[in-house]
């Protein structure tokens, strides 16, 4: 199950791809991590699922990952009493906190709480955009506002609210149930929505207690604006640019994309690039010519995964689309200028010496002619310090730890294997070798070059580089 390919495939389960035989279909085409939706679905549909990819892994012998995507503190508007409404522009419309069924001249809102933060001129936008209201009248139980952008507006639509920050916790109670659920399933991943702050990252972090990675989805531009730290407090990333571009004025998004890969990056952190990659798949069995060009900018741009959501959820082509996926991936990094590409933002290293002998790992691979890289690692560290520094030959990522081979599986160019434990220098020399030709990343006669921290079991302790014969 090697894939001819660095940067992974984040598949969405729903629906159209719930059952066994299509998940295993989904993995067999390409699909690296799978995510679990809590937006939508129940806790026995989830756990179905989960219980097919841990079938999957013991199958095949791959570790795979799985997200948990918490819904987080999404605000909505409520019910109308037929169930939607067509706003015109120039209109009066009130926002409040009665839950009677709305109208054409009101609706209440999901949190309430966010008045006291609106003021006279604050944008609302509805509905992905598709409805804009400016705020005329802001009181501590309701707003009135005049329809700038009108259109049809129907029961539980988002609301957004660029550039404010909002009195409302990070983790509602459906996300906290959902967050216990996920972590005793098992999940690798717990994503978070709708961060705004720091705070917030920390708070779930807190909650999370270790038992899986954190992943944070950048889809407000507030968050934007504390990016450094919010990268430093979470252990992988997501470019959400659905939401974000709700709030951010699409031109914006392009740059703010690189930007965020761009920090992530150099953190150390994998990086995601989510929404509407390939949207037209949902109903076509096809992609249009722009959405394969938007996949490959991310490539290029040195993204570790592109995801795709509805197109595999609920689409009609889940399998074409991850597929198609796949092609456009290998198609970017068959570019002869690939590595030019991916490797031109790229910041200076901290220095340490942790950093020198990965950086040196990648030179002495790509002078030898190495067939790989070979890492040795409990926690990642090893591992993730080098798939950052994106060299030129596949990386195999070998852990005791199965957790970390797991989340291995987001990381670029990590091929990650649940090894058995080794103590002796020695013995990982040979065991890195056996692992090589197992895997098929190399024949005999050619050379590894094989990265670890010794003593082993120390975190981060990266100090050790040898070259391989493979016999």
């Amino acid at each position: 199950m090697r894939r001819d390919r660095a940067v992974k495939i984040v598949t969405t389960l729903g629906p159209a791809s719930s059952s066994r035989e299509v998940i295993q279909r989904l993995f067999e085409a390409g699909a690296d991590i799978f995510r679990l939706n809590f937006s939508h679905g129940t806790h026995a549909e989830h756990a179905e699922r989960y219980g097919y990819i841990r079938e999957l892994e013991t199958k095949y012998g791959r570790p795979v990952g799985v997200m948990a995507d918490l819904q987080g503190p999404k605000i909505r508007v409520g019910d109308f009493a037929d169930g939607r409404i067509e706003l015109e522009t120039g209109a009066s419309f009130t926002i409040d906190s009665d839950p009677t069924p709305g109208d054409v001249h009101r609706v209440s809102m999901s949190n309430p709480e966010i008045f006291s933060s609106l003021e006279p001129g604050h944008d609302l936008l509805l509905d992905d955009g598709k409805v804009r209201l400016e705020v005329v009248v802001a009181a501590a139980d309701h707003v009135e506002t005049k329809v700038i952008v009108g259109g049809p507006l129907s029961n539980h639509k988002g609301l957004n609210i660029p550039g404010a920050l909002l009195p409302i916790a990070a983790l509602t109670a459906k996300d906290r149930k959902d967050l216990v659920f996920a972590l005793d399933m098992g999940a690798d991943y717990i994503a978070l929505s709708f961060v705004q702050r720091p705070e917030d990252v920390a708070e779930a972090r807190k909650l999370i207690a270790g038992r899986a990675a954190v992943l944070v989805k950048l889809e407000k531009p507030l968050a934007i604006q504390h990016l450094d730290e919010i990268v430093d407090l979470t252990d992988a990333v997501m470019v959400a640019r659905g939401d974000l571009g709700v709030e951010a004025p699409p031109e914006d998004v392009p740059s703010l994309q690189k930007k965020i890969i761009q920090v992530s990056r150099n953190a150390g952190k994998p990086v995601i690039v989510a929404t509407q990659m390939l949207e037209s798949m949902i109903s076509s069995p096809t992609p249009t010519r722009a959405e394969a060009s938007d996949v490959a900018t991310a490539v290029f741009d040195g993204a570790d995964a592109v995801m795709l959501s509805a197109e595999t959820a609920a689409g009609k082509y889940p399998l074409e689309a991850v597929s198609m996926m796949d092609r456009i991936i290998r198609r970017a990094q068959s570019d002869p200028n690939y590595q030019l590409y991916v490797n031109r933002d790229r910041r200076g290293n901290s220095g340490s010496a942790a950093d020198a002998i990965t950086e040196a790992a990648g030179m002495v691979a790509r002078t030898i002619q190495a067939a790989a890289i070979v890492t040795f690692t409990r926690t990642g560290s090893t591992t993730l310090r080098a798939s950052r520094m994106r060299p030129s030959v596949p990386i195999l990522g070998l852990t005791p730890d199965l957790q970390t081979a797991r989340r291995l599986a987001l990381a670029w160019g990590v091929h990650s294997v649940h090894s058995q434990e080794i103590e002796q220098f020695a013995d990982m020399v040979t065991y890195a070798a056996k692992i090589a030709k197992e895997q098929e990343f190399a024949v005999e006669g050619q050379r590894l070059v094989v990265t670890a921290g010794v003593p082993f079991g120390t975190p981060g302790s990266t100090n050790v580089l040898r070259i391989v014969w493979v016999d």
